[in-house]
């Protein structure tokens, strides 16, 4: 028996054009592979788009190769994760299991109390594959306490089960805040428990549960995944040998600088040096900048120059983070009052002066009147251009 084992493809996830041209392509890469690998069916482990009613171009590209699957008789076998499920049930997923692209493994109903799963037979194999979909906030759980294991356990031959949540056994440190349930929720005996929704690789054998397999994302989803997976993945399964299949697009090159106590103008010239010693061409390069700067200010260095440094050199793509880069001209301060007027308050009679552009008063007077502008509401029947006019020109007549 040969599968592959799909899990995250969030396809439509990324707002960059250029990043979510990537993840199509490692989506394509992957059913490319499975075709070339004569896999006898495929598991797509939960999120298989990135929410519930995907735009027309996602789903157009997503059709087109489910449909290439289709047309080589290889059966595709899914579960909803938390991000294409849909507590009223309308989801695209519904619509393309209907016109026979995939089966939708994750069926049951209620005998008794008890969740009783549907069990669906792979023709070719005869493996018996079923699952659970995957809800936001691990709401799925509530299916797991009222499953009935003892049916699904007393199934003869080789099954499979699908799931889309974290495991407190097996999650990553750096995931420690993530809703997880215990690997005990799993019904025991199966052959193989194909995972998604934790964007990690890994497989672990854990009492009467093994193969417990988390293929990872088809793409990173975010910055700091990017960091660190570098690229998507996904898993061939091969008469119990378990592989990993890397997808790698773009080579990823993650540049890391500590600010602490430099200047701008040195942490540019750290980053040039950097990038100049790195081969940049077609990479995605993410840029991470930390700590407090002696003197001056993050907005005084120049990161445009420096990105467009990196395109001239011909990446792909550039990222930055600067979530943890600050200056001591603007240290975080702590407010001991409750109100909101007072908070503002105090914020406002703490930065004011800082800027140089005006005195210390004159700057709180302007604050203050670009707040009150600014907190007006549109009109009953105003246009909403007319309504952005309006509060456009009364911050300039503030401000003039």
């Amino acid at each position: 028996m040969k599968f592959a084992h799909i899990a995250d493809a969030h396809i439509g996830a990324w707002r960059e054009p250029k990043m979510r041209e990537v993840n199509t392509k490692s989506f394509i890469k992957a059913i490319e592979i499975c075709l070339a690998e004569r896999v006898d069916f495929i598991l797509i482990a939960g999120d298989l788009f990135n929410t519930s009613m995907p735009t027309i171009d996602s789903l157009k590209m997503a059709v087109q190769q489910l449909k290439k699957v289709r047309e080589r008789d290889i059966p595709i076998y899914i579960i909803p994760g938390s991000h294409d499920f849909s507590p009223s049930g309308k989801t695209i997923l519904e619509v393309l299991e209907e016109a026979g692209l995939f089966v939708n493994v994750a069926k049951g109903e209620a005998v008794e109390g008890k969740l009783r799963l549907k069990i669906t037979t792979d023709p070719k194999t005869g493996v018996k594959l079923t699952g659970i979909v995957g809800k936001k906030g691990q709401l799925e759980r509530i299916y797991y306490e009222d499953l009935d294991r003892e049916s699904l356990e007393a199934e003869q031959g080789p099954k499979i089960f699908m799931f889309h949540s974290a495991l407190q056994e097996i999650k990553p440190k750096e995931m420690a805040q993530m809703d997880a349930m215990s690997v005990s929720f799993l019904p025991k005996g199966f052959d193989y428990y194909a995972g998604g929704h934790v964007h990690v690789i890994d497989k672990a054998n854990l009492g009467t549960h093994d193969n417990i397999v988390y293929p990872g994302p088809i793409f990173p989803n975010n910055f700091g995944e990017l960091e660190k997976l570098k690229h998507g993945n996904f898993v061939l399964y091969d008469n119990g040998t378990v592989t990993n299949i890397p997808l790698e697009i773009h080579p990823t090159i993650s540049i890391t600088i500590n600010a602490e106590g430099k200047t701008p103008s040195e942490v540019e010239t750290e980053l040039l040096a950097i990038c100049k010693g790195k081969n940049l061409k077609d990479a995605i390069v993410t840029l991470r900048i930390s700590g407090t700067l002696r003197q001056g200010k993050p907005s005084d260095l120049q990161l445009n120059d420096v990105i467009q440094h990196n395109y001239d050199l011909g990446a792909y793509f550039v990222m930055k983070n600067t979530n943890s880069f600050s200056s001591k001209d603007f240290e975080q301060i702590t407010v001991a009052q409750h109100s909101v007027d007072d908070i503002e308050e105090t914020l406002i009679t703490e930065h004011s002066g800082k800027s140089g552009s005006f005195s210390a008063e004159k700057e709180k007077e302007l604050i203050r009147s670009l707040m009150l502008a600014f907190a007006k509401e549109k009109d009953e029947g105003e246009r909403v251009p007319d309504f952005e006019k309006r509060i456009k020109s009364d911050g300039e007549r503030i401000l003039i």
